[in-house]
């Protein structure tokens, strides 16, 4: 099985059901998949083959979905990218991952627009300069059927996701990389035909794209889209379209619960609220539970390089396990705590995270180096030490890499340093994560130089190389950054004063 044989045989065994909702669309499977095979001519016609990749460069749209599926349908690799990436980052993917095609809709065009990489470009809309119309291009195909014959082994998707080096890593899946975790959600969360997806967060991320969409079309259920995420719209769109599941992550739902319309809001239509990305404290899971009226809250960690997949916190285990990863992985996966040579470690002890299931990625996309220390023993590293209590249940007390989590998003200092160093006099730059209240942490940033810097203009400058999660909040100046013996910045240190802030 692959994704493009799923779409079609929900196109035969539900014809009219809805597929997609999305901006005032409503399209059922058949019309979904006839507009698929329309845009895989239209891609063949331009030269795209088996094994090419393709970048998509969209918010959460029907765009989105139409081009995932029909790249994949003439057996091409689809790398959807971040929204909000800024050019260079967009620059990056395009030239890291050699793509042949990027296909972006016309909200980010203006972004894009000086791009000159890739041999095709497509946008949605009216075509532009260099840039072919994806509309057009579809109204001059056919409707013959493509036959996709690719195996669950063969290459799928290659997701970015920011490295440690500065530099963002490929992340490779197979079909049944993919397929092995969106089985494992609707199996665990319990989805059906007749259930109704809501999806707000990004689908160029593993869980909302992988977890969430593909188990919607791996039952042939309705996937409800929006753009972007608000308060207002997150309970529009569960009392206007009765939806069933949401995935969000935690700011989604703190946000949401301080809205008042919450509480004078019909949600009943929902059976599973699930967050991920960063746990919620005892006292925000019940609150949430408690202003959302609901019993059916669930957490899931994991991480892109599993597919994502890791472990549950179930509605039950909410009141006096809340903060905890749970004590279970989930369907198709298994979970340890080990120490460096990859023995478990005793109750009580810390250890590092590691997975095992078939929804570990291949590896790095052109990083074997990489690739190779990600796993022990066919056990992939999580990165995050954690130990578990008498009751079995996990609990992550640190990370051994210095990623900030910021409303369930990751985010890696060392890019953020690098560019940092290219404005003005700048000596030396460390970021780091401080708590946050609503978002789980957020961006600071600490620097030296010979002269007072300008905070604006340093935010400006970040904001024209960096996508705006990315820019730090809070940004601190001082003589020097500490360091130990070996000379590496001591970060624990930098959390705590600030002598410049900006919360724009």
């Amino acid at each position: 099985m692959n994704s493009s044989n799923l779409l079609a045989r929900n196109a035969r065994k539900y014809p009219a059901s809805e597929a997609v909702i999305s901006m005032g669309r409503r399209v059922s499977y058949q019309e979904l998949d006839v507009f698929v095979t329309k845009f895989s001519h239209a891609l063949q016609s331009q030269g795209i083959e088996k094994g090419d990749r393709v970048v998509l460069f969209m918010p959460n749209v029907l765009e989105f979905v139409i081009g995932y599926f029909a790249i994949q349908r003439i057996g091409a690799i689809v790398v959807p990218i971040n929204a909000k990436f800024s050019l260079r980052e967009v620059e990056f993917v395009m030239t890291h991952s050699e793509a042949k095609c990027i296909i972006v809709h016309e909200m980010l065009f203006s972004i894009v627009s000086p791009l000159t990489f890739g041999d095709i470009k497509i946008k949605t809309g009216s075509p532009a300069n260099d840039w072919l119309g994806m509309e057009k291009l579809m109204e001059q195909t056919d409707t013959s059927i493509i036959p996709c014959a690719l195996l669950e082994d063969d290459l799928s998707t290659i997701l970015y996701t920011s490295g440690t080096t500065g530099d963002p890593k490929g992340v490779l899946f197979s079909y049944r990389n993919i397929l092995t975790v969106a089985n494992m959600i609707a199996v665990e969360m319990e989805v059906k035909p007749e259930s109704r997806m809501l999806l707000m967060m990004p689908l160029s991320h593993s869980a909302p794209l992988h977890l969430f969409l593909m188990a919607a079309f791996v039952v042939g259920c309705t996937s409800v889209l929006t753009p972007t995420f608000t308060p207002d719209l997150l309970i529009d769109s569960v009392v206007n379209e009765q939806t069933t599941h949401f995935f969000g992550a935690p700011v989604a739902y703190l946000l949401t619960a301080q809205h008042p319309r919450l509480a004078v809001s019909d949600l009943s239509s929902m059976k599973w609220w699930v967050y991920g990305g960063a746990p919620l404290s005892k006292k925000e899971a019940l609150m949430i539970a408690e202003k959302f009226r609901t019993d059916r809250l669930v957490s899931v960690y994991g991480l892109t390089e599993a597919g994502p997949s890791g472990s549950l916190l179930l509605p039950k285990e909410h009141p006096h396990k809340a903060g905890s990863i749970g004590c279970r992985a989930p369907l198709g996966t298994e979970i340890r705590i080990v120490d460096e040579d990859g023995y478990d470690v005793p109750k009580g002890e810390i250890g590092e995270i590691v997975l095992y299931g078939e929804g570990n990625m291949q590896g790095y996309y052109k990083n074997e180096e990489a690739t190779a220390t990600a796993f022990i023993d066919g056990w992939l590293r999580t990165g995050d030490l954690a130990r578990m209590d008498e009751e079995g249940y996990l609990w992550i007390v640190d990370r051994k890499k210095d990623i900030i989590i910021s409303g369930g998003i990751t985010i890696y200092p060392k890019e953020i340093e690098e560019i940092m160093l290219q404005f003005g006099d700048l000596a030396e730059a460390a970021v780091v994560g401080v708590p946050h209240p609503e978002w789980g942490e957020t961006v600071k940033a600490v620097f030296s130089a010979p002269s007072i810097i300008d905070i604006t203009m340093l935010q400006e400058f970040l904001h024209e190389h960096l996508a705006g999660y990315k820019v730090p909040r809070i940004f601190e100046q001082v003589d020097s950054l500490p360091r130990n013996a070996s000379r590496k910045i001591l970060k624990q240190q930098l959390k705590g004063g600030v002598l410049n802030e900006s919360i724009g």
